[in-house]
């Protein structure tokens, strides 16, 4: 097995889940020694762990932008990795906003810190989140590795990213939740593994009416948001990647539409290696 591995813990785009359907947005990355996870989506803790994973070998965690299936897991996931045993700061990265975040997670879950401190001897979780914002650049990295991060376009939020991960000798990049955008070629320049989401149109009328609760903002949303499958072939072909993974998949649940579905389009622009994101793939680098 490859010391360079990316798991795809949860691929579904959108917040919301369903019998039936896979978990929202979260990436494990084990490479260059290092344990990192990109989003937190709900069900990430438990993704890492399936994996074989202990939450306490967690290195850093970057979140691409504050959409609830991006982040809803975040404070959830550090807070079973100091009850599992974490005894050290643990980098996070993503935009300003989460700093509005971790103050309100631990308002709410102050009386558990409080008495665990107090009756177990525990370290203060409080004090554990090394937090950076994240910006166009150069991000903070665990050693062996190096991050950048380039604004995507995700309307109507405007921090919100791609990453492309590096250590000695391989790449990795997350488009993040985006539109189709000319700049994400350059910037999955030569990856060994292109993270794209992707979106069937033909699906969105349905999954806008099985969502239910909605009106046709969601439906705008969705369309001028996210990237049609052929695009993001089409990106990964013109960027020479390596190996291609669909994720954050619109639909995901739709039993209307099949991996042939998403085969068709992704082989209209790129006659490479291209997987179809399921929860808990892992792809070898």
């Amino acid at each position: 097995m490859s010391d360079a591995r990316v798991t795809l813990l949860g691929v579904k785009g959108g917040p919301a889940i369903r019998p039936g359907s896979p978990m929202p947005t979260s990436h494990l990355v084990r490479m260059g020694g290092c344990t990192v996870v990109v989003d937190a989506g709900l069900g990430v803790s438990a993704g890492i762990v399936a994996q074989g994973v202990a939450l306490t070998e967690i290195d850093a965690i970057y979140v691409t932008h504050l959409h609830s299936d991006h982040y809803l897991e975040l404070g959830p996931l550090l807070h079973t990795a100091w009850t599992a045993g974490l005894d050290r700061p643990v980098t996070v990265v993503g935009p300003a906003g989460l700093a509005a975040y971790f103050d309100g997670f631990w308002a709410a879950m102050a009386h558990d810190i409080e008495l665990r401190l107090a009756d177990e001897g525990r370290p203060d979780i409080r004090g554990m989140v090394d937090l950076h914002a994240l910006g166009d650049g150069p991000a903070p990295a665990p050693g062996g590795l190096s991050v950048r991060a380039m604004r995507n376009a995700h309307p109507p939020i405007s921090d919100s990213f791609a990453l492309r991960v590096e250590d000695a000798s391989r790449v990795i990049v997350f488009s993040g939740d985006t539109a189709a955008m000319h700049g994400m070629i350059d910037f999955a320049r030569g990856a060994d593994l292109l993270v794209h989401e992707a979106m069937l149109t033909a699906g969105v009328d349905a999954l806008c009416a099985r969502v239910g609760n909605g009106d046709d903002r969601l439906r705008r949303h969705l369309l001028r948001s996210h990237c049609p499958a052929s695009q993001a072939a089409r990106i990964a072909r013109e960027a020479g990647v390596r190996v291609l993974a669909l994720n954050h998949l619109i639909p995901s649940d739709d039993p209307d539409y099949t991996a042939d579905h998403w085969h068709a389009e992704v082989t209209r622009e790129f006659a490479g290696d291209a997987r179809l994101g399921r929860d808990g793939m892992t792809i070898e680098i």
